[in-house]
């Protein structure tokens, strides 16, 4: 057991949980997990006594075994879950990913072509670096703290 709650949520808040512990990290490839990401692959982890703090997931029967559930409200992808080896939650929706680092890689099959050679891809230009910071900084965000709270939704004075 982690001595802090590990903890996690949808992007926009509606959905948030806790857990125990976690399994091993991994990153899966298979076309459905690109799919249900929409990227190149799934960043998962296992779940151990995970419990629902916030809000209801929605469910997609995805294959004969396996199901995925995500946020009805911004979409972020939570879940897959298979009947037999239980619930492996996005990385991403920790609030600290970083406790997760990917150990294994599966379904290398699928794997995209350009992934092999992604840490190669050119990085910005100190110019550009600038720029991109300067833009960053301008922009406010609506998404939901790395952190539990007890209000939600928040006041953003916003309208979709």
């Amino acid at each position: 057991m982690s001595a802090q709650p590990i903890t996690g949520g949808c992007q926009c808040g509606a959905v948030r949980y806790v857990c125990e512990s976690l399994g091993r990290p991994s990153i899966c490839h298979c076309r459905m997990c690109q799919k249900a990401f929409g990227g190149f692959f799934a960043p998962l982890v296992t779940g151990i006594g995970i419990r629902w703090t916030r809000g209801t997931r929605k469910f997609f029967h995805s294959s004969s075994s396996n199901y995925r559930s995500f946020c009805e409200n911004c979409g972020t992808p939570l879940t897959y879950e298979h009947e037999t080896y239980g619930i492996e939650i996005a990385i991403g929706t920790l609030d600290n990913p970083d406790i997760a680092i990917p150990q294994l890689q599966v379904n290398l099959q699928d794997q995209r072509a350009c992934f092999a050679n992604l840490a190669h891809t050119p990085k910005p230009t100190e110019t550009q670096l600038a720029s991109l910071k300067a833009w960053n900084g301008q922009v406010v965000s609506y998404q939901h703290p790395d952190h539990d709270t007890e209000v939600w939704p928040p006041e953003t004075g916003r309208k979709p």
